[in-house]
């Protein structure tokens, strides 16, 4: 019986590549694609795939993470296997905290993404090397620390400081005159914030920024 999967990536010629790459393989077919991650949520719902191989950032509708996690809330038997361009520390903890059981970059080698499927298809988990070496760091980290690494590491030092001053109240132009930045950027900034650490409102950030202690009034 062949392992049923979607494909979710905003570009086409990459959906048509993955496609005929996938459905070479005797056990593998490719049931369906989508160009965003509401696309691919959609038709994940429909058709119930055996796995969904997901890009992260797709620059129209729904980002890959979003989609994922809304997969694995619905209907967690279904894997989601990440294929994307990133390969930094944020983007692959980003990745497995929103479920996916596997994440490997579009530059592997087309049998290292074939041999990612058969993993995650058996309910192992599939990292590729450098994702491997990155959790690890991480694992020792938390036991030098004792166990308490905060979510807030995911943000740069520059985020940080535009989540202190939403949190105190200050509006985007203030921010960008104390910050010496334009409005845009500060916007930018914000919608990093928000997606990173997965909140909606402003009171959302007060409440996380408090809890982090990150609001110092003196």
């Amino acid at each position: 019986m062949s392992i049923r999967i979607i494909i979710a990536d905003d570009h086409a010629i990459v959906r048509t590549g993955l496609e005929m790459m996938v459905n070479m393989q005797e056990d593998m077919e490719v049931i369906d694609t989508a160009s965003d991650g509401n696309e691919a949520f959609q038709k994940t719902m429909l058709l119930k795939p055996d796995i969904v191989i997901m890009d992260l950032n797709m620059s129209v509708g729904e980002n890959g993470l979003t989609s994922t996690r809304k997969i694995k809330e619905a209907v967690p038997e279904i894997k989601v296997l990440i294929l994307t361009m990133h390969d930094d520390r944020e983007y692959i903890f980003r990745g497995l905290q929103a479920g996916a059981s596997g994440y490997i970059l579009k530059s592997a080698e087309d049998m290292d993404l074939i041999n990612a499927i058969h993993t995650v298809e058996k309910g192992e988990a599939y990292l590729y090397p450098k994702a491997q070496k990155l959790l690890i760091e991480d694992y020792m980290e938390r036991l030098v620390n004792g166990g308490t690494e905060d979510i807030v590491k995911l943000l740069s030092t520059r985020e940080q400081e535009v989540l202190e001053y939403i949190a105190k109240g200050y509006t985007n132009k203030e921010i960008a005159e104390i910050l010496y930045l334009s409005v845009k950027t500060i916007e930018t900034h914000k919608s990093r914030i928000m997606e990173k650490l997965q909140l909606r409102t402003r009171p959302e950030l007060v409440k996380y920024a408090l809890k982090q202690g990150l609001l110092d009034f003196e």
